[in-house]
């Protein structure tokens, strides 16, 4: 397993190095200094399995190095590190596995890695494609919402990056799951990320309020009811209850 963990301090360094091989003394973190030397390492093979990202080091910020680092290998497990709880929100729209707060201890470097062993057991499904000269793989569950433009579609994620892929509409929507929901022509929406289900417009997490096409209303609300009752009893399912 390849480990990384990113910290400008040395003590704090150390003191994630005595953490881990307290919980496991076979375990090594590979570690560096920035931003850009992670960015450099995390491209090599194989991939990080997981990486220790503090939030705050001079000129950097973790959040836009986290971003690069996921465009790199988004099958990597990012935990942030930090002195506060400011960024919280932010990172788990990263979908980041866990959010420590300095000093770390061997109790959340363990839920760390029982989280990325929890991640890996379910299976993510994926989409590939490629914006000109790159590739691209991103998670289906990272995927807020699809608009068709033209010839091309328009993919926003959850990090806050939207990607232009020169395909069809309908060859995307072929490779969605049930989690999406197509509320107009040219317009689908992961039904994660609704906040509000209105009469006539859907509204997302970001803000984002799109129209709701009026012929199939009723339709599309229903399925979006259905949707939001299957996952509560889900999680009530899993809580016991």
């Amino acid at each position: 397993m390849r480990i990384a963990v990113c910290d400008d301090d040395p003590r704090e360094r150390q003191q994630f190095d005595e953490a881990l091989r307290e919980w496991d003394p076979t375990r090594n973190a590979e570690k560096f200094l920035n931003g850009s030397s992670l960015l450099e390492a995390a491209s090599r093979l194989p991939y990080f399995d997981i990486v220790f990202l503090d939030i705050y080091m001079p000129g950097e910020n973790g959040i836009d190095i986290a971003r690069a680092l996921q465009g790199i290998s988004p099958e990597t497990g990012i935990v942030f590190v930090t002195t506060s709880v400011e960024h919280a929100v932010e990172a788990f729209s990263l979908q980041a596995l866990h959010y420590l707060v300095k000093p770390v201890t061997t109790e959340g470097v363990v839920e760390a890695f029982r989280r990325l062993t929890e991640l890996r057991s379910r299976q993510r499904e994926r989409l590939s494609f490629t914006v000109g000269p790159d590739r691209y793989t991103v998670f289906l569950d990272q995927i807020c919402l699809l608009e068709n433009e033209n010839h091309a579609v328009n993919i926003s994620l959850s990090d806050g990056r939207r990607l232009k892929v020169w395909m069809s509409f309908r060859e995307l929507e072929q490779k969605l799951n049930g989690s999406f929901l197509k509320i107009n022509r040219g317009i689908v929406v992961n039904m994660d990320y609704i906040v509000q289900m209105g009469t006539d417009t859907c509204t997302l997490r970001d803000g984002s309020r799109l129209p709701i096409a009026v012929r199939q209303r009723a339709a599309i609300r229903g399925t979006y009811d259905n949707y939001v009752f299957d996952r509560l009893s889900r999680q009530k399912s899993l809580k016991g209850g």
